[in-house]
């Protein structure tokens, strides 16, 4: 849960409430339920005991005007649940119980309390009692003293009862109508808590696209309508985001301005050198080649570095192959040398620096310009999460066994040929510190054909 989905959190909490809130409210109102029909079920036993006792006549004997007691039908139907009883209380005897009773009863008697045990509540004027019925039902009745005004009429004692199962099917009923009605109003709020989520989260998803669009170069910056609360997230992203972006460009000035003031002096001690023919002088040349290939290798490589940490790189890829092209046309002017792009999807996008494909792709073109007798063709294509350059060339070609020689630092295959045997190396440094390679294989024009990968930006 701690390092779960936050949507699972939020629902499971939501969840939990709503069980725990709709349990108590279910079991509450239930109980009110139930209180409010035994208060119901009271206040008509009152009702059925004011008649009894208003049905009960004056005299020596105990006597009942049933015509008073006919308007409830279950005081007549054997043991229907409803019942009535007329208690003689003697002074100073023992009570004789159901002196008068509803036919109800049958041949059973309510049993009651002794007469003293009962106390009536000054503002009812009736005792509200529990009583036991055979075989194993519980009555809730209602029962008050009656003096009747004749002279030497003896006290009375007037009882209504009602069986307590009467209570329980209401109340059975109406729980299980609640149960429903609040399984229906659980669902609603599951619902409507999802949907809340669903809203609330939108913005955080949001907040993902436009980072992944960042991560592969779609965008440079987070922008979209974020609510208040995430607005100072989002601040803060693309302050990193533009201070990201700077070191990458001081680093990238700082690598030319190092390229540049080592370049100078090389070339004054270069050329210096150059005009003298003694052994010092040919060794001060060679040293001084060998500490400009080793600048341009290890900056190519610290800017390459610095790239792969930024984020948001993109560089198209149609326009700065078609100015290679140009370029190599004019660098090979001399020669009858035909370069051809053979194919390149203009929405085709590499993730990395500019100046690194110039130098991977210049390399390999220059390369196989060497070697090429007439043309060369150049054609790129993605495949999977990569862009695959294919450069061939209709030289020589080069043997299998020789193939990986070429890839290594200061070495050349033909002395006869101008360079400095450290173009491929940096290309293969290059691409693999992008998480790429390169690799020769045969052309079909004849010659050489060499494959680099690099790693593709998402089509915007």
């Amino acid at each position: 849960m701690r390092h779960g989905s936050l949507r699972v959190r939020l629902l499971i909490g939501a969840l939990v409430w709503i069980a725990l809130a709709l349990a108590v409210a279910g079991w509450g109102l239930r109980d009110l339920f139930r209180q409010h029909t035994r208060q119901q079920l009271e206040v008509q036993l009152v009702h059925q005991l004011d008649r009894l006792s208003a049905a009960v006549n004056p005299g020596p004997q105990v006597q009942v005007d049933l015509d008073r007691m006919a308007g409830e039908t279950r005081f007549d139907t054997p043991l229907s649940g409803l019942y009535w009883q007329v208690d003689v209380i003697p002074p100073g005897g023992a009570p004789q119980l159901g002196a008068a009773r509803s036919r109800s009863l049958w041949d059973e008697v309510l049993a009651l309390p002794p007469e003293g045990a009962v106390r009536l509540p000054a503002s009812q004027g009736h005792a509200v009692l529990q009583l036991p019925f055979p075989p194993d039902r519980t009555l809730l009745a209602v029962s008050r003293p009656l003096q009747l005004p004749d002279a030497g009429a003896p006290l009375l004692r007037v009882t209504v009862a009602a069986d307590e199962a009467l209570l329980a099917e209401p109340v059975q009923r109406f729980t299980r109508m609640l149960w429903v009605a609040l399984g229906l109003l659980a669902a609603g709020l599951v619902l409507a808590v999802a949907v809340q989520l669903q809203l609330a989260l939108r913005p955080l998803n949001l907040l993902r696209e436009q980072l992944g669009a960042v991560r592969t170069g779609v965008a440079t910056r987070l922008e979209g309508p974020f609510p208040r609360e995430l607005q100072p997230l989002v601040h803060e992203f693309n302050h990193v985001l533009g201070a990201n972006a700077d070191i990458v460009q001081r680093a990238r000035t700082q690598a030319g301005n190092l390229a540049h003031a080592l370049h100078t002096p090389l070339s004054i001690l270069g050329n210096a050198a150059a005009q003298e023919r003694s052994p010092l002088a040919q060794l001060v040349q060679e040293q001084v080649a060998t500490a400009q290939r080793q600048v341009d290798y290890h900056l190519a490589r610290a800017r390459a570095a610095a790239a792969i940490r930024a984020t948001g790189l993109r560089t198209p890829v149609r326009q700065p192959v078609e100015a290679l092209l140009r370029t190599m046309r004019r660098l090979h002017a001399g020669r009858p040398l035909e370069f051809v792009l053979a194919g390149c999807d203009p929405e085709l996008a590499f993730r990395g620096e500019p100046q690194d494909l110039f130098e991977t792709l210049g390399n390999l073109l220059d390369n196989a310009g060497k070697w090429a007798r007439r043309r060369v063709e150049l054609q790129v294509h993605r495949e999977g999460d990569q862009l695959c350059f294919t450069v061939d060339d209709d030289g020589p070609g080069i043997p299998p066994a020789q193939r990986e020689r070429i890839f290594e630092r200061g070495e050349r295959l033909d002395e006869q040929r101008a360079g400095a045997g450290l173009g491929l190396d940096i290309v293969r440094e290059l691409a693999q510190t992008y998480g790429g390679r390169v690799s020769a294989e045969d052309a079909p024009l004849g010659g050489l054909r060499m494959r680099l990968h690099l790693p593709a930006a998402v089509q915007a």
